[in-house]
């Protein structure tokens, strides 16, 4: 037998338990999750409102606040990255797929009402995201190399003692970040090159795992610094095009509006089952575009010194971040696709249905420049992606050289394996990562939520009094124990 012949054989037995045992075990847990009973939609909507109440509604009666914050969040200190650096490194695996790609295949399932719950879960998921972000401050840790780590698997740990779900939260994040979510980034930046440049998929493989090698290897500083360089620029640069856009068919706006709106309500002929579909699809992208609830932008936050040294700090920073990642990036795209019209969805999905409807605006200049967006915004989550798992490792006392080579590797070939896979199943596998994931860690943070009301109104009443915005752990009731060294 030759080597291609094995090769040939391997490839089909892989296919074959794929299909046979893997996408059946993925879609059964999907359909728990997010299909027939509909949990983790309820589940976030509660969490959303739950934390709104609970911390009197801080994404709107601070909102002014939180950009006020980003004055001083460049600066840092020898154990952490900066509050912007962090909200760079939350933004770059925020922004990638599921802003060009997701919010396609949201408005494909559930029309242009998806759009409309995608702003709502993203409202509430404000609050969500800073409850988890300003707990993974409260409960960092120093790794190894004395810099801050930290994460629900920490504050879980920690603040609960219940070590078996820090260890389920960690093998859900390894699952859906270590492995499938950057496996589908890749499969979304190869499947727009070879749609826009036929370039074979094996090809831009090898280049994005080289390129993510070479990144990743200098750890969370060079990820935070590669952050801090692209994403500002990427975003700035979608925002405006989207800009032009509308303003080029701001007649068609209103209308565009109010099909949005009908359409979310089921108002349209489609009635109950236009309602249903649109908002499934709106609230399940929308989570996996924002990530608010999911447990992951608090491993960004954790590492970082934020100014002022409070927790409730990187609490504001990071609800920026699920602000700018769906109100602004993920309406951006929904703007270009709704106003191309009917041409944006004859047969496409995912990011071609993107590719196709920026061709209508700007002809073929708007595949080149979706393939480029598209290309960066996921290459970033791909390397911000590995910092979120490689912080997990020290729960599994895997902090070692031999431990983070080997996830390394591990890590490159799951990057590689996705430019070529089936984009169903990486999606499918994404899906439910992320659905355990949340599962998780919204529980823990239903449980610490004495803490995080204890610690917001701490900054709250300092804040209104203009004392010094320094947080001590002595001015605050706190569920279980921190390390004493870091807020003492």
């Amino acid at each position: 037998m030759t080597a291609s012949t094995s090769t040939q054989a391997a490839a089909e037995i892989g296919g074959t338990l794929v299909s046979q045992f893997l996408e059946p075990a993925i879609a059964f847990i999907n359909n728990i999750l997010w299909g027939e009973y509909n949990i983790l939609i309820a589940l976030l909507i509660i969490a959303g409102l739950w934390f709104s109440i609970a911390l009197g509604g801080v994404q709107f009666k601070h909102f002014r606040h939180m950009f006020g914050l980003i004055g001083n969040s460049m600066q840092a200190d020898k154990n952490g990255i900066s509050s912007f650096q962090a909200l760079c490194t939350s933004l770059s695996a925020r922004v990638g797929t599921g802003n060009l790609a997701g919010v396609a295949m949201a408005i494909s399932v559930g029309g242009a009402g998806a759009v409309f719950w995608m702003w709502v879960i993203a409202l509430l998921g404000m609050a969500t995201g800073f409850a988890e972000s300003l707990l993974a401050q409260v409960y960092k840790v120093r790794d190894t190399k004395n810099e801050y780590r930290g994460g629900p698997a920490y504050y879980i740990q920690q603040g609960l003692g219940l070590r078996w779900l820090a260890v389920l939260f960690s093998i859900c994040l390894f699952l859906g970040y270590g492995l499938f979510f950057s496996a589908m980034q890749a499969n979304t930046i190869s499947d727009a090159l070879n749609n826009a440049y036929q370039i074979p998929t094996h090809y831009s493989g090898v280049v994005i795992t080289l390129v993510s090698g070479t990144i990743v290897i200098g750890g969370l500083r060079t990820i935070a610094r590669f952050a801090e360089l692209v994403v500002p620029v990427m975003g700035l640069a979608y925002v405006l095009t989207a800009l032009a856009i509308t303003f080029y068919n701001i007649d068609a706006v209103p209308n565009m509006i109010a099909t949005i709106i009908s359409s979310a309500f089921g108002l349209q002929e489609a009635g109950a089952g236009a309602l249903g579909a649109a908002l499934k699809a709106g609230i399940q992208r929308g989570l996996y575009s924002n990530e608010a609830g999911s447990g992951s932008a608090p491993h960004a936050a954790a590492s970082a010194s934020p100014k002022p040294n409070h927790p409730a700090t990187q609490g504001y920073i990071q609800m920026l971040g699920v602000f700018f990642d769906t109100i602004v990036l993920c309406t951006c795209t929904a703007i270009i696709i709704l106003l191309a019209g009917d041409y944006s969805s004859e047969g496409a999905t995912g990011i071609r249905l993107t590719q196709n409807a920026m061709n209508v605006h700007m002809g073929n200049t708007g595949l080149h420049f979706v393939s480029m967006a598209i290309t960066l915004f996921a290459f970033t989550s791909v390397v911000a992606n590995f910092a979120y798992a490689q912080s997990n490792l020290q729960i599994f006392g895997a902090d070692t050289k031999l431990g983070n080579a080997a996830y390394i590797v591990i890590y490159l070939g799951m990057v590689f394996w996705g430019s070529g896979a089936t984009l169903e199943i990486v999606w499918s596998a994404a899906d439910m990562a992320l659905g355990l994931m949340t599962l998780v860690n919204v529980t823990a943070l239903a449980l610490l939520t004495p803490t995080i009301i204890s610690v917001s109104r701490d900054y709250f009443s300092k804040h209104e009094r203009g004392d010094e915005m320094r947080f001590r752990k002595g001015d605050c009731t706190i569920q279980g124990k921190t390390e004493n060294d870091i807020w003492n």
